[in-house]
């Protein structure tokens, strides 16, 4: 039985494969693995990794502090330009000043899109978030998430960022609610 890292780098992959921002950071043969793989594996080391019961959904949540973080590692090599980019220009708009959830990934596996299942680990999720007087913010990848997150009570930060000869990127937040 795979673990819930495993479960959850298998759904995001499936289900990224025709986001236009995740076709742009990864062009050529570089595969998803890639970028999920390490932010996965940090959000369930924080216990904040969230795969829905059958194994088709997943979301990957990261408490941010108040503060941006500061670099830790190698930097990425040149294969990873694209998401070297993208990571400036998404930390650029990041929102500071107090604590929240960051959302970094929420997957549902193709054949099981359209059932609610991210709608739901997002409720849940944003529920305890609410409980503790938490905030959230997100960067959608699409005009369909996008309007899922809106649903959810998240609203634009600002303009859309532009990534380079690339799909735009929403920032969005959400105050906890009491």
């Amino acid at each position: 039985m795979p673990s819930d890292t495993e479960t959850a780098i298998r759904v995001l992959t499936a289900a990224f494969a025709d986001d236009p921002v995740a076709r742009w950071l990864l062009p050529g043969n570089l595969t998803a693995d890639l970028v999920f793989a390490p932010l996965v594996q940090t959000s369930a080391a924080h216990g904040e990794l969230a795969v829905a019961a059958d194994g088709t959904a997943a979301a990957v949540w990261l408490p941010r502090a108040a503060e941006p973080p500061v670099p830790d590692g190698e930097p990425l090599p040149d294969a990873l330009a694209r998401l070297r980019t993208f990571m400036e220009l998404t930390e650029a708009r990041h929102p500071t000043g107090r604590p929240h959830l960051y959302l970094v990934f929420l997957g549902v596996a193709p054949g099981a899109q359209g059932r609610g299942l991210g709608g739901a680990l997002l409720r849940e999720r944003l529920a305890r978030a609410d409980a503790d007087g938490l905030p959230a913010y997100l960067e959608a990848t699409s005009p369909g998430s996008r309007a899922l997150y809106e649903r959810h009570g998240f609203r634009d930060t600002g303009a859309p960022i532009q990534l380079p000869d690339g799909p735009p990127v929403w920032p969005m937040w959400r105050a906890a609610r009491s």
